[in-house]
């Protein structure tokens, strides 16, 4: 039987590389509780291409 819940899953795009111009999309999985977070969730992860930690913002 599935879980029932308010959890989603919600993919993570990082915003300073398009800006940059450098080739390649630096994204991440995660999931948040749509119950007590109703605004876009905002977190600082590692950029692989740009190699430092850059803000990430929800997409979709």
């Amino acid at each position: 039987m599935a879980k029932k819940g308010n959890r989603v899953q919600v993919i993570l795009e990082c915003t300073e590389q398009k800006a940059s111009g450098v080739p390649g999309v630096s994204r991440y999985i995660t999931t948040k509780n749509k119950k007590n977070t109703t605004e876009r969730l905002e977190l600082k992860k590692y950029n692989p291409f740009l190699k430092k930690v850059t803000l990430h913002k929800e997409i979709k």
